[in-house]
């Protein structure tokens, strides 16, 4: 039997006594640890005390079924992350739509094929792993980030993303009845990169810059104080670029190649390659990783 990480947590959530006694056999067999929980807000509430690695959910429960179980998991920033695969014996198209739109990355009909679910949680234990990974190097880079779905939930965000929002007295439940509503309107506008929103009725005011859109229709955000100078004022203050450099200086320091950054910006790759070797003149270094370096230093001060 295929073997996973013996670090990893799942939690099983099934009415059935059957079903989670198979699932846990299966689980325990490949050296993973177990929760069980019987009903909705039961695997709410361990998955707030112990946050699992992954949810193996039943979509048919009483009270409260797997979809909206994984809606309201999805709403808890803490828990976002977290892959839900699906367990159920339905197998209709619609069936399978209301899984993916409620969250859930997988979904695997009943009877469980033991070998089968363990393939498919590997690949997505993996892939939550990357995206882990990802989210704490942001978080030591010291950027204001975000991600949010198309709705304005608030999916994830740095600790300085979180401060600053602190500072303006945006608790979570002000998040949700008004800043995510700001953002789900503007969202459904489909903003270009670079775009801004000045979020309105906050003590401090707050800019979102639009940074690019993510899998599973969210969108990674920027955070500017609105009381300081913008990214693009700082680099032309400080290193003497002018606005068209510093929005090359700010894309390569996001990792974007001179393809990627020309269609962002609309302008052709060879155009990039000229700002961007006047912005090596200008900061004295004579490669890109060096100029992307100088910017996240002076913007991170």
């Amino acid at each position: 039997m295929m073997a996973l990480d013996s670090e990893d947590v799942v939690l099983v959530v099934d009415d059935s006594a059957d079903a989670l006694s198979l699932v846990n056999d299966t689980l325990e067999q490949a050296g993973i640890s177990v929760l069980v929980a019987l009903e909705g807000k039961q695997a709410l509430t361990i998955a707030k005390r112990m946050k699992p690695d992954m949810i193996l959910l039943d979509a048919i429960m009483p009270k409260m079924d797997g979809f909206e179980t994984c809606k309201q998991l999805k709403q808890i920033p803490e828990l976002a992350s977290i892959p839900v695969i699906f367990m159920t014996g339905l197998s209709d198209s619609e069936s399978v739509v209301k899984a993916l739109g409620a969250g859930g990355v997988d979904y695997i009909t009943k009877p469980i094929r033991p070998d089968e679910l363990l393939a498919r949680m590997k690949v997505h234990l993996n892939n939550a792993r990357l995206a882990q990974s990802t989210k704490q190097a942001l978080d030591s880079t010291g950027q204001f980030l975000i991600t949010v779905n198309q709705q304005g939930n608030l999916l994830w965000a740095t600790p300085q993303a979180y401060s600053l929002f602190e500072q303006s007295d945006v608790t979570s439940l002000l998040f949700q009845q008004l800043v995510g509503n700001q953002l789900a309107m503007w969202l459904a506008h489909q903003p270009n990169p670079q775009q801004a929103l000045m979020l309105e009725g906050l003590s401090k005011p707050i800019e979102v810059v639009f940074i690019e859109s993510r899998e599973g229709s969210q969108a990674l955000l920027k955070l500017v104080d609105g009381n300081k100078l913008s990214d693009e004022e700082i680099l032309i203050s400080q290193l003497g670029v002018t606005n068209r450099e510093a929005d090359v200086l700010i894309w390569i320091a996001r990792g974007k190649t001179n393809r990627e950054i020309g269609q962002i910006l609309d302008i052709s790759p060879r155009t990039v390659n000229k700002h961007l070797e006047q912005v090596f003149n200008k900061l004295e270094v004579d490669n890109r990783t060096a100029a992307a370096t100088a910017a996240i230093t002076l913007l991170n001060q």
